[in-house]
């Protein structure tokens, strides 16, 4: 009797392991169903690195690598490209300093019956001015070349950096006019020392460059007051042949840095006479502080 109570006890505890086990399967089939349903349905707006690190982790690891391989690659490049006084896209607008400054050493403002004019402005940046002319040339897509002077940037602090660098994203051109515009110093007794010339504009090169990173320099200066105005100016030369520097003036102006203060108007009288009959010009402005009305008359 007993026997028998027992067999049936087994059988009936087999049936029922029987049945948890068939649900237990049926509740897997199901589950893993819907996981199986839910990287179909989403695998195409899974980015291709996501769904590989997903199911297989040595290609994880191999994403990984390939990635900071490419990112090393795009610093090393960005590192090895050199901006020399203006940008990638300034550079369209180029034109070789050296060849406008041989012409007009020659007194030649020729140019083949075509007619181009360089925008150029020294003493800045002023954290009045210059914006002002920034927003005009961005209005006009008119690009220029800005003779900066390291003195007044110092002087502009924090803003008058930002506007170097804008300068240079927008484009425009950055060159060397000193760090502090001193003749007595650069041009003892009216004449060049060049020691003293060298290391003025060198701490406005290193400034830039502190500003715009190492990997930009500038070629292109202007001398104070201009070439022509002092003597001994044979080493200058000299010395820029060997840095592979050029130094360059002007054959237009709209005189407001000379005499009495002018209006927008007479500064453009100015700039019609002093380009009357030339090809190629290049038009000394400033952008310092005080010269609201250079950029008054600038659109015209």
């Amino acid at each position: 009797m007993a026997s028998y109570k027992n067999k049936k006890g087994d059988r009936i505890r087999k049936k029922y392991r029987y049945q948890v086990m068939t649900i237990a399967l049926i509740a897997v089939l199901i589950v893993g169903g819907v996981r199986i349903f839910y990287l179909k349905k989403h695998q195409d707006v899974i980015p291709p690195n996501e769904q590989i690190e997903s199911t297989n982790p040595d290609n994880q690891l191999e994403g990984m690598i390939n990635n900071e391989q490419s990112e090393r690659e795009e610093e090393k490049e960005e590192e090895t490209i050199q901006y020399v006084g203006t940008n990638l896209e300034g550079e369209k607008y180029a034109y070789d300093a050296s060849k406008i400054a041989e012409k007009f050493r020659n007194y030649d403002d020729s140019n083949d019956g075509e007619k181009v004019v360089f925008l150029t402005f020294d003493d800045g940046v002023s954290t009045t001015v210059t914006p002002k002319i920034l927003r005009i040339l961005d209005e006009y897509n008119v690009k220029a070349t800005f003779f900066v002077i390291g003195e007044t940037i110092d002087e502009g602090g924090e803003r008058a950096r930002e506007l170097i660098k804008e300068e240079f994203e927008k484009g425009h051109a950055i060159a060397n006019h000193s760090y502090n515009h001193n003749y007595h110093t650069l041009y003892p007794g009216r004449s060049l020392n060049l020691s003293n010339f060298k290391a003025d504009f060198k701490k406005t090169d290193d400034l830039l460059k502190d500003i715009l990173g190492e990997n930009f320099s500038t070629r292109v200066l202007r001398c104070p007051g201009g070439y022509m105005s002092w003597n001994n100016m044979e080493q200058l030369d000299h010395y820029l042949n060997e840095s592979n520097k050029i130094s360059i003036d002007w054959n237009a102006l709209n005189k407001d840095a000379e005499g009495k203060k002018k209006n927008a108007e007479q500064l453009l009288e100015n700039v019609k006479g002093t380009t009357e009959g030339k090809e190629m010009i290049v038009l000394l402005m400033h952008d310092t502080y005080g010269k609201e009305e250079t950029a008054k008359a600038l659109p015209e």
